[in-house]
């Protein structure tokens, strides 16, 4: 192990839960009768991969017991430090440069040095709520130690700031304390280095501002201020709880192997049918994938995930400052671990992390799927609707089948790419169309938008600086032209069917429409033929339900596409569409460009398109918490017995082989 290289990052973290954590490979596969034959070894399967490899514990160890010895400080075990401790964050192996390893992968060079990358932290938090305890007793039933503080990012408006905010919530033990804030939120100011010179420099709480928590006290005993007195959360009755309501339906559909798995992982690298991958978990920025190979040649040289942004828009100071980017949190380090049977099939080869874990809650994802394929002269339609447990309904089309062609000739590469000997493949655009007649709690429904802005505002605990706050503009549409939404144009993100009735929570039920289209340019309106398919003029078009506007073709439009039967465009006149019976009409689509891998047949990976209509404020909460697929349970429960977890049940009630029926294909 040569150690070569080790950043120490100094990092002021009030409120961090620190582990070191490492990275086994395993493969725990139960032992079964059937007879499984070993997945076929591509000749790339040696051990050439592993200079991508995650540190081994061994290593890991090598790399503390460095730091330990040279550093110069006190480090704390991870899992016994404090905040006010020295203690080591995270140890990830630094790769390699890329020339050296091609010279180790394709030159017949020596093998590259395993070096590590070490990141620490020192910090510590302030005791600042204890001056406001009547206050807490009133508004939060608490004396402050039992409230999880949830940290937001970057600290303060410019370069050498340190002044963060922490908002505050009720912390509920096996669940997510995110959606139970308290309305108290606090600034810290830890700039300076001396811990004890840290102070807390404003208190916000119910849209005002305070300069201490001995002000807000002193407000609040003054009856000056207006508290909302929030109850202590159950744990059997608290907002976002992921418990289960319903008892366990029998054992969900499986995955089967028949004679065991298709591709093989062996350390660090998979192979599967002609593919070779080394992969890793990066602690930082998260999965990483090198050398990627298809049939022995290189494809990729590294694909990895790199960041993740979350921007926030409030009226609140912690929601209104917050950027996070969570490479900074580590997206591979909080890479939890996976549930067999559930994230993944069970009978999935898993990465194992070790770490801390409290509970775990999901659900399975059963979805109902009605399809059909049509055939049209020489293209497959692979028309899928499908129906999720969240009351979401999925619609989406794949294109396969064979190209069309032309003979190849002359400058024919301006129209597309030759794909044979004499064959041109022929760029087209495939637009798809439908109708949705969406009656959202009743019959009457009205449109609405929302979309993003910033605004350019003063902080409020800071007016000599200033923050670009995002907000939603909403936006009720009136007239059938505002809701018709040509296929060149920006279109607000949120387009909801909104009813006239509310929720729980003070919001109209409503469906939101989610398009998924890349589509080619609509044919020029200037075309003798184009009101024949005007529908592809809008990507959107909602108008009011008529009895004489059944479709937006007709059959005879493509003998006679210069008058056609029914020209869609006619049905957009601009009535109003406030609280009336309305019709969604959606487009979608994409620019097919033929090449060599649509012979014989057009894949259709990466030819769906489609849309969703998902509940928006239809429901109180996700319907599917009472679905009897989902899945909960803690450190203090046994996970292996079949009462807490039912996915423990899988191994004795799965048998080795399916009844499966007897095949037949009338087709033809």
């Amino acid at each position: 192990m040569n150690v070569k290289t080790v950043l120490i990052l100094l990092v002021l973290a009030l409120a961090t839960i620190f582990a070191l954590v490492c990275v086994l490979l395993t493969r725990g596969r139960a032992p079964s009768t059937c007879q499984h034959r070993p997945p076929a070894q591509d000749d790339t399967d040696d051990d050439r991969s592993l200079v991508f490899a995650d540190l081994t514990p061994e290593e890991m160890v090598q790399v503390v017991r460095y730091l330990q010895r040279n550093l110069g400080v006190q480090l704390v075990d991870a899992s016994r430090a404090k905040p006010s401790d020295n203690c080591i964050a995270s140890v990830d192996v630094q790769i390699p440069a890329k020339a050296e390893v091609l010279r180790f992968l394709d030159g017949g060079g020596t093998r590259p040095p395993r070096e590590a990358l070490a990141v620490l932290y020192f910090g510590n938090q302030a005791q600042e709520l204890r001056k406001a305890p009547r206050f807490l007793t009133a508004c939060c039933q608490s004396d402050g130690t039992d409230l999880a503080p949830l940290v937001t990012a970057p600290p303060g408006f410019k370069s050498g700031d340190r002044m963060t905010w922490f908002v505050l919530f009720h912390n509920v033990p096996g669940t997510g304390y995110y959606l139970s804030p308290v309305g108290l939120e606090v600034l810290v100011d830890h700039k300076d280095l001396q811990v004890s010179r840290w102070h807390l420099r404003q208190v916000f709480y119910n849209g005002q501002y305070f300069a201490s928590t001995g002000e807000l006290e002193e407000k609040f005993l003054a009856n000056s201020l207006e508290v909302v007195r929030i109850e202590k959360p159950q744990a059997d009755a608290v907002l976002g709880s992921l418990r289960p309501r319903q008892l366990p339906d029998p054992p969900q559909p499986l995955q089967y192997e028949p004679q065991g798995p298709r591709y093989s992982v062996r350390d660090n690298h998979i192979t599967f049918q002609g593919w070779s991958i080394a992969f890793g978990i990066k602690p930082s920025s998260g999965p990483r994938l090198f050398d990627i190979r298809y049939r022995g040649e290189r494809i990729v040289y590294e694909l990895s995930l790199q960041e993740a942004v979350a921007m926030y828009g409030s009226n609140c100071p912690g929601g209104m400052s917050t950027r996070y980017l969570d490479g900074s949190f580590g997206m591979g380090r909080f890479a939890y671990e996976l549930v067999r049977g559930l994230d993944c099939p069970y009978t999935a080869t898993y990465v194992d992390r070790h770490y801390l874990s409290f509970y775990y809650g999901g659900l399975r994802k059963n979805t109902l799927v009605i399809r059909a394929i049509s055939t049209l002269i020489n293209y497959d339609y692979v028309w899928d609707f499908m129906f999720h447990g969240n009351g979401a309904l999925e619609v989406r089309m794949h294109a396969t089948g064979y190209i069309s062609s032309s003979f190849f000739h002359d400058r024919g590469v301006n129209y597309g790419n030759r794909v044979g000997p004499h064959t041109l493949g022929t760029m087209h655009l495939h637009n798809i169309h439908y109708k949705v007649d969406l009656d959202v709690d009743g019959q009457l429904n009205s449109v609405e938008t929302q979309d993003m802005e910033y605004e350019l505002v003063k902080a409020p605990w800071s007016m000599q600086n200033t923050i670009e706050r995002l907000y939603l503009r909403r936006k009720e549409l009136q007239k059938e032209d505002e809701a018709a939404f040509i296929l060149s144009a920006p279109m607000p993100r949120y387009i909801s069917f909104a009813s006239s009735k509310s929720n729980k929570w003070g919001h109209s039920r409503s469906y939101r429409i989610q398009i998924v289209s890349f589509a080619g340019e609509h044919l020029p309106i200037s075309s003798p033929m184009e009101r024949s398919i005007s529908w592809g003029r809008y990507k959107l078009a909602v108008t009011r339900r008529k009895e004489e506007e059944p479709t937006s073709t007709s059959i005879y439009n493509q003998n006679d596409p210069w008058t056609p039967t029914v020209a869609f465009a006619d049905f957009i006149n601009n009535e109003t569409i406030a609280n009336q019976d309305l019709v969604a009409w959606i487009s979608v689509g994409f620019l097919h460009v033929p090449h060599a891998e649509d012979v014989p047949n057009t894949a259709t990976v990466g030819t769906g398109v489609g849309f969703f209509l998902r509940p928006y404020n239809y429901f109180d909460e996700d319907p599917s918490v009472d679905s009897p697929d989902s899945v909960y349970f803690s450190s203090e429960q046994d996970v292996a017995g079949c009462k807490n977890n039912p996915l423990a049940c899988l191994p004795t009630t799965a048998t080795c082989a399916p009844q499966l029926p007897p095949f037949h294909y009338g087709g033809f």
